[in-house]
């Protein structure tokens, strides 16, 4: 699993924005989210670019302008988040953090839990082609 790079406040705005309107481009963002901060469309463009170089944000040019879109969705970003604050994958298995989140849907819902051993013998399946 790769690690996020720390982001900023705007750096996860944008992100958002991008998950939201699924493309842009530097004044559409800036229109939509960098004005109601109060910040320059330089600044919007510079925040765009540094999600660019860290990964998680692609981009194709058009006549004179980028447009980008994002490189990872929301649920594996915060599914990445959530692993990497708690110490990594190998981490959760030692601690015994899989096995109590696994518990904790069980309680919680039988359906969820269903669709948790869907999703993993999909994995499976993926991994062994």
């Amino acid at each position: 699993m790769t690690f996020l790079p720390l982001l900023g406040e705007l750096e996860l705005a944008m992100l958002e924005h991008l998950w939201l309107s699924g493309e842009t481009d530097v004044l559409h963002a800036h229109a939509l989210v960098g004005a109601k901060r109060g910040i320059s469309v330089n600044t919007v463009g510079s925040t765009l670019e540094r999600l660019f170089k860290k990964g998680l944000v692609e981009r194709e040019k058009v006549s004179h302008a980028y447009r980008y879109r994002s490189a990872i969705d929301r649920d594996a970003f915060q599914a990445r988040r959530l692993v990497q604050a708690a110490g990594g994958v190998e981490t959760l298995a030692r601690e015994g953090v899989l096995a109590a989140f696994v518990d904790l849907v069980a309680d919680a819902d039988t359906e969820a839990l269903n669709e948790l051993e869907r999703l993993v013998r999909r994995r499976r399946k993926e991994r062994a082609r």
